[in-house]
């Protein structure tokens, strides 16, 4: 069984093997504890995805074991592969590794450093005649330091972009599994609620007012086919749950990824045109300090400006430093999370438990009121 896309409504439900995903409609979210009337209200599926959805669950056989176990198979598998895709592209997107690039980059700028362990700049000119010349080449070292780190952040930003319109993509695909998974579900509650309202109850029917026991283990068949679809039809609902959850998961990453671009280029952008301005007004202010007369007032000048150039360098660099710290995702929500998917498989599974010990205990009743039954019958034959 499977849905495939058509040009009028996006899907159609069919009774074949999977294709390729289609383009998702928009899929409406909510309980998946309702019955199949309110479930389409909810669902808010076109009038065209209403007649697919009734004319399939017409075609539901669920007397054919294959056709059950098989149900929606088609769209779970999807959403197995594409959960899998979601994964890897998490694990191969290496946010690290660019929050490193940008304390590195903030390093580089902290080294440009015109004093050489002696007391300021009037050391520095006295000590040697040239030491412009030294400056100028300093600077051209950090500067071919922090181009190659500009460089490379420029590289994983156009990597981040592509990881953004990946998960644009799988998001459309997650909505699209959504909306299939609802409509198998809305079909097959639909044909569950039509045989335990005609079909089962006219052979319960039967069996009360005949008292055979065959017609009895008609109606229990037909109970328990109902039973093991239901249950398959439970288990798409879990499917549409995960399928519910990992839309805003999507998001959380593709947001994460969207912030560190916007990093990215602001360092780009920002940071590094206003480090080499200030290193050229600072090459600049070198040049008139050598020329003026009073060396004490040009060292007064200098160190000044060094002053100012310097916090404005502690500013930005710390600021840089911050934000490529900061988590793109609290502890806490991952804990909340794990805790909820935990806590619901326990309960499922519980409830799988007391299921079947429910069911094996009726079981033993109906064998137990078949041999009284029996027995009273063959009394009253005796009679």
């Amino acid at each position: 069984m499977a849905v495939t896309e058509t040009k009028d409504t996006g899907i159609t439900l069919e009774f074949d093997a999977a294709p390729e995903a289609p383009q998702a409609p928009t899929a409406a979210c909510g309980s998946t504890n309702v019955s199949a009337e309110d479930m389409t209200k909810e669902a808010q599926l076109t009038p065209e995805e209403q007649k697919q959805v009734d004319a399939f669950a017409e075609k539901i056989d669920i007397t054919n074991i294959s056709a059950v176990m098989n149900y929606g198979v088609g769209t779970q598998k999807k959403l197995a592969d594409f959960s899998q895709k979601t994964i890897d592209n998490v694990k191969t997107n290496d946010v690290g590794e660019v929050g490193t690039m940008l304390s590195d980059l903030v390093t580089q700028l902290k080294d440009f450093d015109i004093d050489d362990n002696e007391k300021g700049i009037k050391a520095f000119f006295k000590r040697q005649s040239n030491k412009l010349t030294a400056l100028q080449a300093k600077y051209s070292t950090v500067e071919k330091n922090v181009s190659t780190i500009v460089n490379e952040l420029e590289k994983h930003q156009v990597t981040l972009m592509k990881d953004i319109n990946v998960l644009d993509r799988m998001y459309d695909l997650n909505l699209n599994y959504f909306k299939e998974l609802t409509m198998y579900i809305i079909a097959g509650k639909k044909k569950l609620e039509q045989i335990r309202a005609t079909e089962l109850k006219e052979l319960q029917d039967k069996a009360a007012a005949s008292g055979l026991p065959e017609d009895a283990q008609r109606a229990k068949d037909l109970a328990d086919k109902c039973n093991r679809f239901e249950k398959k039809i439970y288990d798409l609902e879990l499917s549409r749950t995960i399928a519910l959850q990992t839309g805003p998961q999507i998001r959380v990453v593709q947001t994460a990824d969207t912030e560190m671009a916007e990093k990215i280029q602001s360092t780009i952008v920002n940071t590094i045109p206003l480090w080499k301005n200030q290193m050229v007004i600072a090459l600049g202010i070198e040049h008139s300090a050598k020329a003026a007369k009073a060396e004490n007032e040009v060292n007064n000048m200098t160190n000044e400006l060094l002053k100012k150039n310097a916090d404005k360098l502690h500013v930005a660099a710390t600021a840089a430093a911050k934000e490529s710290e900061r988590g793109i995702v609290d502890i806490e929500t991952l804990r909340h999370t794990n805790e909820q998917l935990i806590s619901t498989i326990d309960e499922v599974i519980s409830i799988q438990r007391d299921g079947a010990e429910k069911r094996h205990a009726a079981e033993a009743e109906l064998t137990d009121l078949e041999g009284q039954l029996k027995q009273k019958l063959l009394e009253a034959s005796k009679g």
